[in-house]
């Protein structure tokens, strides 16, 4: 695990809404994002780190305004926190190694693909397509692509 970049290094790195959302816990707005509806083959990975977090395979459209998954590429890569902002009680999903807020889970999604809804802010991703995982180090996943 490599190490997290200050805050001032951050600062200098993403942009407003990419700090905001990664390092404060932001939300960006609803349909007015760069992957809620996005429906290109390729995986997304943390803005902070790169670990790889979701498939495009696992994207569906939940017509909420955000991009959301059934599941990430593994269990590993997140982390799972009681967040009890805003008069609710949810369950927010934090990236393991670049401790970036991604956004949270709901148990609303797919019944058929377990039950789950990852709610993710796309200032907290970069998407990578799948014809250019090789070229961005990321060879290693395209075998999610093999029918």
């Amino acid at each position: 695990m490599k190490q997290k970049p200050s805050r001032d290094e951050l600062r200098k790195q993403l942009t407003e809404i990419q700090f905001r959302v990664t390092q404060e816990n932001g939300t960006e707005p609803p349909f007015q994002n760069a992957y809620w509806n996005n429906t290109r083959p390729g995986i997304y990975v943390d803005v902070v780190s790169g670990e790889p977090l979701f498939s495009s395979k696992d994207q569906y459209d939940a017509g909420c305004g955000w991009p959301s998954f059934t599941e990430p590429i593994n269990q590993d890569v997140v982390a799972y926190e009681k967040d009890a902002s805003h008069g609710m009680i949810r369950t927010e999903v934090r990236s393991r190694e670049g401790d970036s807020h991604l956004g949270h889970v709901f148990t609303d999604g797919p019944k058929d693909k377990g039950g789950l809804r990852y709610c993710i802010n796309s200032a907290a991703l970069r998407f990578i397509p799948k014809d250019e995982l090789e070229k961005e180090g990321y060879g290693h996943l395209a075998h999610l692509f093999e029918d």
